[in-house]
């Protein structure tokens, strides 16, 4: 007899939930793995990424590009995340989202908001995602393998990975006005957010990118940074409040 296989999976709990959705967010960049059509070889390539509301991944590729052509000839196509940093690079966290590529045409209703939120969170893109060889594209995830260092790995299914689907359409609207005026009137308690809800104490140039049901996105030249709030928006209608009250709260900390 033999023994029966190990399952090396730990049970998904919200401290997985929270750790998958830091990494979708906080990533600019990831390693896309497409079927190449010639040869029907696995091709992985670097792209920019950022999310729409709902947190499913952009990417802006040109059709010169090898990856382009895989993902036109079949849209199954797998995403990584996460960065090594100091030390040995398999104790840092990763995730493999398992995806099908939609590619967002300039004749679409969602070009305009799918070009706004990458756009937000790669500027100098703006220099080339008008070129007629380059398209967006929509990745809908199906679930996702994450790996958050020795013997922590999951498997998480798409619903645990993405925010709110009925609350990130109404805040698709509101949030890019949302964000604006935060950038123009508000940097001050943009920079408070990073400082007490992401831990980052630079004095940094601090610019909100894009909000969602569960938090926001920062960024600061190259820098990126992810705040989530205290719990995820159940309407459009709290975020104003959510942001005033996180301010509040920030400045307490500063006076205290």
């Amino acid at each position: 007899m033999t023994d029966a296989k190990k399952d090396v999976l730990r049970p998904t709990d919200a401290e997985a939930i929270r750790l998958s959705r830091t990494l979708l967010r906080a990533a600019r960049h990831g390693a896309l793995a497409v079927l190449e059509p010639e040869s029907g070889w696995p091709l992985a390539s670097r792209v920019s990424v950022a999310t729409d509301c709902a947190g499913r991944p952009l990417i802006l590729v040109s059709t010169l590009s090898a990856h382009t052509g895989g993902l036109s000839a079949d849209a199954r196509c797998s995403l990584l995340f996460g960065e090594a940093g100091k030390g040995d690079p398999l104790a840092h966290p990763r995730m493999t989202l398992k995806c099908r590529a939609e590619r967002i045409g300039r004749e679409s209703e969602d070009h305009a908001s799918v070009a706004q939120r990458f756009l937000a969170r790669h500027p100098k893109a703006a220099l080339y995602a008008d070129f007629a060889d380059f398209s967006y594209f929509r990745l809908e995830p199906e679930e996702a393998s994450l790996n958050g260092g020795f013997g922590k790995a999951y498997r998480l299914t798409r619903d645990e990975v993405m925010s709110d689907a009925a609350v990130a359409r109404e805040l698709e609207q509101a949030g890019a006005g949302a964000v604006a005026h935060m950038n123009d009137d508000h940097r001050d308690a943009i920079a408070l957010y990073a400082k007490h809800f992401a831990g980052i104490d630079d004095a940094l140039d601090w610019k909100m990118t894009g909000i969602d049901p569960d938090g926001f996105d920062l960024m600061a030249g190259d820098r990126a940074a992810r705040v989530f709030f205290a719990e995820a928006l159940k309407s459009a209608g709290q975020m104003r409040e959510m942001l005033v009250q996180m301010a509040r709260d920030a400045r307490g900390r500063e006076a205290g």
